[in-house]
């Protein structure tokens, strides 16, 4: 990580960046971390409330890939840990995108108001070094929907690097906000397109009160991947359609 990058939070080029363990002494930190194709920091080493330019790249209604049921999704700008292929390179700059302001989180409220939307999505970027914007707009969404809807949330971070001595406590206050948790790099040598709402298979979905309530890692109740590859399956259930239909 360049000195560059700590004082502006403007991303290296992606071809151009080197990843490195940043605490190479630490051991648990999670499924297949450290790894070569991600930045590993070491507790408390990025801070959100220092790192943030409360810059958000996207914001999308009624979005059903995002977690479950009908969802709104927020996509906020920045990230450090520049994993590997990354879907959303484009927003590892913390200044991407534009300005969170108050329109925006009023329109949030507001579409969070229809009874068929189940929740909020919080992705980028990365969420947990996003806190100031999120935790005012998360303790809005609480107060005004209770748990009678609920928030995802992606990052890159593991449980386990979470609830590390050192950890800044900003991410744990938002992490107390957060109903799921999709945790972990993308590791692009793993990465399963049969997997539900993750990319590769050291990605966890996780039940954030249980996991808080039994201090370990709780997988999501709900968890379904797939076996087969659904194109496929269609095919082959469309093709033997239409034999039975040609033998009819």
């Amino acid at each position: 990580m360049t000195d560059d990058f700590i004082k502006t939070g403007r991303a290296p080029h992606p071809r151009t960046s080197a990843h490195r363990d940043f605490a190479a002494h630490e051991t648990h930190r999670g499924p297949s971390i450290p790894t070569e194709l991600a930045n590993n920091p070491k507790a408390g080493q990025w801070d959100g409330r220092k790192l943030t330019r409360n810059m958000v790249a996207d914001y999308k209604r009624n979005i059903v890939t995002d977690g479950e049921g009908i969802r709104c999704s927020l996509y906020v700008s920045g990230c450090p840990f520049h994993c590997h292929e990354c879907y959303n390179s484009s927003i590892w700059d913390f200044q991407a995108g534009h300005e969170y302001t108050l329109e925006l989180e009023n329109a949030i409220i507001e579409d969070m108001r229809h009874d068929y939307i189940q929740g909020l999505t919080l992705l980028g970027g990365e969420p947990l070094l996003n806190t100031p914007m999120l935790l005012q707009l998360t303790n809005r969404f609480r107060a005004e929907f209770g748990d009678s809807k609920d928030i995802w949330c992606w990052t890159g971070y593991t449980w386990e690097e979470l609830m590390r001595d050192g950890e800044t406590t900003d991410k744990l206050e938002l992490l107390h906000n957060i109903d799921v948790l999709v945790d972990g790099r993308y590791i692009s040598t793993l990465h399963d397109s049969l997997l539900q709402f993750r990319g590769s298979s050291n990605q966890r979905i996780l039940d954030v009160k249980k996991s808080f309530e039994e201090g370990r890692p709780i997988v999501w109740g709900r968890l379904h991947d797939q076996e087969r590859f659904i194109p496929e399956i269609y095919g082959k259930n469309r093709a033997a359609s239409e034999d039975a239909s040609e033998n009819a």
